[in-house]
């Protein structure tokens, strides 16, 4: 994902303002966030380690773009964060490790994060809160922290896409899972996706909620209608 939000298709009309587009993952914006940590030399290796990671071939949804578009939505909603370099360092790492025959995958990212994070210096508590954050997008509970908080609407945030980026995505999903016959999946897709429409908000923080929660409850709807 290039340019700006509105081509983007992660902000709903008339919702993002005025904003500064974050530059991609490129080595600078890698080096700049590790910088923010005060760490003053950045890994070449690793970054390129986690480039072809995100580029894998199997990867049809959590691969490079998704990483671009919750790196740049995280800025342009701007969300209060305690730590926001610590935020966009587990963004970095949160799909680092992606297998879909695989139920660790967020574990193996933390666990990757945590390795880099010593190597570079950090310490135990930030390395705690990082390892933490990666682990929130398990999905599976809520967020302990607000930083937890921004990280998991993040990550959500694709929910409330414009309609055509949604029925992308939802396609990339298929296409990850496509080792999964069809009526299974659509049972399991279903389950999942009503698990987030059933939530008495989807997005926790107020930024998130007011520039996606009204898109993302229309685009799960439509979904899950087909789903039927």
């Amino acid at each position: 994902m290039t340019g700006s939000p509105e081509g983007s298709g992660l902000f709903p009309a008339d919702t993002h303002g005025d904003v500064e587009v974050a530059d991609g993952t490129g080595f600078a914006a890698w080096a700049r966030v590790w910088a923010e940590l005060g760490v003053e030399y950045a890994s070449q290796q690793t970054y390129e380690t986690l480039i072809r990671h995100y580029s894998e071939p199997h990867r049809a949804y959590h691969n490079l773009q998704h990483l671009k578009e919750c790196l740049e939505v995280r800025r342009c909603v701007n969300a209060a964060c305690q730590a926001p370099a610590e935020v966009d360092l587990a963004l970095w790492f949160h799909d680092a490790i992606y297998d879909p025959l695989r139920s660790d995958n967020e574990l193996r990212s933390a666990q990757w994060l945590d390795d880099v994070a010593r190597d570079g210096g950090l310490g135990d508590e930030t390395r705690r809160r990082l390892y933490d954050l990666v682990m929130v997008t398990r999905h599976d509970g809520a967020p302990a922290s607000t930083d937890e908080a921004v990280l998991v609407d993040t990550d959500l945030a694709i929910l409330g896409a414009s309609f055509e980026r949604f029925e992308e995505y939802d396609q990339q999903i298929r296409s990850e899972y496509q080792f999964v016959p069809l009526p299974v999946y659509r049972q399991k897709r279903r389950q999942i996706l009503e698990g987030f429409l059933s939530r008495g908000r989807i997005y926790t923080t107020a930024a998130y909620f007011e520039a996606f929660e009204q898109q993302a409850r229309a685009n799960l709807a439509r979904a899950i209608g087909r789903l039927d």
